[in-house]
């Protein structure tokens, strides 16, 4: 099961990185790839806070 900061840090990276890809002017196929990108980086950052922080009691 994926954990919900793991998603959350997903979500958040595609939607900066399609920001950042359409911010520079870039076709569609550069924006999928940024978003592509920092997703998995959010998705890496999600599943470390996750491993990190004890689940609330």
């Amino acid at each position: 099961m994926i954990s919900l900061p793991s998603l959350a840090g997903l979500a958040l990276g595609a939607a900066l990185g399609a920001l950042a890809g359409w911010r520079r002017g870039g076709n569609a196929a550069d924006i999928a790839q940024y978003a592509a990108v920092l997703g998995l980086i959010g998705f890496v950052v999600g599943v470390i806070v996750a491993i990190t922080l004890p689940p609330p009691v």
